[in-house]
């Protein structure tokens, strides 16, 4: 049988550490503030091998990961996750600085702000602003504005998908691709009650609930708000190529399986990845899963980077 959000997979035994270890997550409004004082706790280790580490305080902060060894004369922003409420940038410094050395182009890793104190559109805005500032400053960090590529994970995916729909829209330098790593993007997800008897580790239908009230000023519905969940797009058509990815015991399953379809249905290049047996967020342990995971999304990159 095909898994689903409501029928996902068994656990893959190379994930069954980190399932214990974090799968009994729970995300509400007495959690969300001790998750971010836990977060530094948590993320894997960051590898400074080979690149440097560098802070642009000209807006909300933005951390730039460069290698070492220049290849390419593109780059990456990258958005973190943490069900908006939740996460800063350092908790992808260890994704960023791989794809910085695996690619040789800097990886550009902004702050954004958080609900519940700072609902839609704040964290939009930032990412927004974060966009036009990388570029405004291309030639100051070397780099060809038509060769940018947006990524995120989870929420960070559901901020980048939302990011790509405004620029599309705005016009102007648009992205080169879009990598959305199990991204969270559809708020009618968390009123699927029947949802909340699944067990779904690290990122229940309970925390999504949470976490989309806190984004949306409490009401959780993205009803007639243009870029709050990319999910409610009408038209798709005219977005950069995208790769997205996610594990077949995430709640985000079903969400991004008819994203990625309705994608290809309306002409966009789509790489799409499931992954049998894994979890929400199991690539910020290290496996062979994730290490195959994060591989299939270089690989994407490499085709618009360079």
């Amino acid at each position: 049988m095909k898994a689903s959000s409501a029928r996902p997979d068994p656990v893959a035994p190379e994930l069954a550490a980190l399932d214990k270890k974090l799968g009994k997550l729970v995300v509400n409004r007495f959690t969300y503030r001790l998750l971010r004082w836990l977060g530094p706790k948590l993320r894997p280790r960051f590898d400074p091998s080979e690149v440097t580490l560098s802070y642009d305080q000209a807006g909300p902060p933005m951390a730039i990961i460069t290698p070492h060894e220049r290849r390419g004369d593109g780059a990456i922003i990258m958005l973190h996750g943490g069900g908006f409420v939740f996460g800063e940038p350092a908790d992808v410094f260890p994704k960023a600085a791989i794809f910085a050395r695996a690619l040789g182009v800097p990886v550009v890793c902004p702050a954004y702000r958080l609900g519940p104190q700072a609902p839609y559109p704040a964290s939009l805005d930032d990412a927004h602003a974060a966009w036009h500032r990388v570029v405004a400053a291309s030639s100051a960090l070397a780099i060809d504005p038509h060769k940018i590529i947006i990524a995120g994970f989870s929420a960070g995916g559901g901020l980048a998908a939302n990011l790509v729909h405004r620029l599309h829209d705005e016009g102007a330098v648009q992205p080169a691709a879009q990598i959305l790593v199990y991204p969270m993007l559809d708020d009618r997800t968390a009123e699927r009650r029947e949802l909340d008897a699944v067990r779904h580790s690290i990122w229940s239908n309970r925390s999504n609930r949470f976490g989309w009230r806190a984004l949306l000023a409490g009401t959780g519905s993205a009803q007639g708000l243009s870029y709050a969940a990319a999910a409610r797009r009408g038209d798709l058509s005219g977005l950069p190529p995208a790769w997205v990815g996610v594990g077949r015991c995430d709640l985000f399953l079903d969400e991004d399986r008819a994203y990625a379809q309705r994608l290809a249905a309306a002409g966009v290049a789509v790489d799409y990845e499931e992954v049998a047996g894994a979890i929400h967020a199991f690539d910020m342990d290290d496996n062979p899963l994730a290490r195959a995971f994060t591989a299939a999304q270089i690989a994407f990159a490499q085709l618009y980077v360079n």
